[in-house]
C-alpha cells in the first residue's frame, strides 16, 4: 500500500527521502516458525493478544516479531498504550492500531510526545490529531523535521494557506507519512500534460486530496475522455474534480449511452445540460429513470450492444 511503509528500522530515524520496501524475513528463531506459539511463554505477547493485536500479520512486517519479544509489558508497552489512549486512539482501536504499526512500542516515550506537542504547536485540534493518527498509523514515528518539511512543501508547492494545508493533512494524513515523489509527479501531470493552470490545480487537490495520490496513468486516461471525447474544458473539471475517483468505464457507458438517446448535454448554458456530478456519482436506477429519461433495462441492453 502506498502509505504502508514505516522506517527501516523502528529504531532509528528516518531520513526525508528515505523509504524502505518491507523484506520479509525469517521473523523467529528456527525453532518456531509464528508467534502464535510463543504466546503461551510470553506474557507481553499473551496480553496484546488480548488487547487485539493480529499476531499474524505483525509477523509479516519486518522485524516485528523479533521486537515485540524483546519487550516487557509492564515497563515497555504499558506507557506507550496509556500515551496513545492520551492521544484519543479509542481503547478498542489500539489492538488494529499496534497490528499495522508495531514499532511504535519501541520508540522513546519523549520522542512520540514531542512529535504530539509539535503538531499541537501548529494548531491541530486534539481530535484532529487522534483522526490523523488512527488513519495513518506511521505518523508518529516520524521526526518534528519531517512533519515540518512536509508541512512545509504542500503549504508552499501548492500556495496554500497554513489553514487550508492543515485541513488537507486532517483529510489525507497520510500526505505526511508517504513518499513525496508520486505527489510531485501527480502534481507535475496535472500541470504540464493536463494543462491546469496553478490556482486550478490549488482548488483541484483542495477538493480531492486523493488526487495526489492517484495513478497517473489512470488521472491521463480519465482527463483524455473527459476533455477531449466528452469535450468538457477545464473549468468545469475544477468545479467538480471528484470525476477524477470515479472508474472510467462508468464514465464511458453513461457517456455513450446519452450519446445514444441524444442527451448528452454538458454545457451549463443548454437547458438539458447534464452535470459531471450527475453523471458519474448518481446509482444506475436514478441515473436512468432521472438523467437519461429511460428505465435501468434499456441501459443494460444498450450496454450488451458495446
Amino acid at each position: 500500500d502506498w502509505d504502508d511503509i514505516p522506517p527501516s528500522s523502528a529504531l532509528e530515524q528516518i531520513s526525508e527521502e528515505e523509504a524502505v520496501q518491507i523484506i520479509a524475513e525469517p521473523l523467529l528463531p528456527l525453532q518456531s516458525s509464528t508467534l502464535r506459539d510463543y504466546v503461551d511463554h510470553s506474557e507481553t505477547l499473551a496480553k496484546l493478544v488480548q488487547l487485539g493485536v493480529d499476531l499474524s500479520q505483525v509477523e509479516k512486517r519486518q522485524k516485528a516479531g523479533q521486537l515485540l519479544l524483546t519487550l516487557d509489558f509492564e515497563k515497555d508497552i504499558k506507557k506507550i498504550l496509556l500515551f496513545l489512549k492520551d492521544v484519543g486512539v479509542e481503547d478498542n482501536q489500539l489492538g488494529p492500531f499496534l497490528t499495522k504499526n508495531p514499532y511504535i512500542l519501541a520508540e522513546d516515550l519523549e520522542a512520540l510526545e514531542t512529535r504530539v506537542a509539535y503538531l499541537k504547536s501548529k494548531k491541530f485540534g486534539k481530535a484532529e490529531i487522534a483522526q490523523m493518527v488512527s488513519r495513518a498509523p506511521y505518523l508518529l514515528l516520524f521526526s518534528v523535521e519531517r512533519l515540518d518539511n512536509r508541512l512545509g512543501f504542500f503549504k508552499n508547492e501548492l500556495g496554500l494557506s497554513v489553514k487550508k494545508t492543515k485541513d488537507l493533512v486532517i483529510r489525507l494524513p497520510r500526505l505526511l507519512t508517504g513518499k513525496l515523489e508520486p505527489v510531485k509527479e501527480n502534481l507535475q501531470v496535472c500541470q504540464i500534460e493536463l494543462g491546469f493552470q496553478r490556482n486550478e490545480i490549488q482548488q483541484i487537490v483542495f477538493k480531492t486530496p486523493k488526487i495526489l495520490t492517484a495513478s497517473k496513468k489512470r488521472l491521463k486516461q480519465i482527463f483524455d475522455y473527459l476533455h477531449n471525447i466528452m469535450g468538457i474544458p477545464h473549468h468545469m473539471l475544477v468545479h467538480f474534480p471528484q470525476v477524477f475517483n470515479s472508474k472510467l468505464l462508468r464514465i464511458k457507458e453513461r457517456h455513450m449511452f446519452l450519446t445514444f438517446l441524444g442527451r448528452a448535454q454538458y454545457d451549463p448554458a443548454q437547458p438539458s445540460y447534464i452535470s459531471l456530478d450527475q453523471l458519474v456519482s448518481l446509482p444506475d436506477e436514478v441515473f436512468c429513470t432521472e438523467i437519461a429519461k429511460a428505465s435501468i433495462q434499456d441501459f443494460e441492453k444498450f450496454l450488451k450492444t458495446l
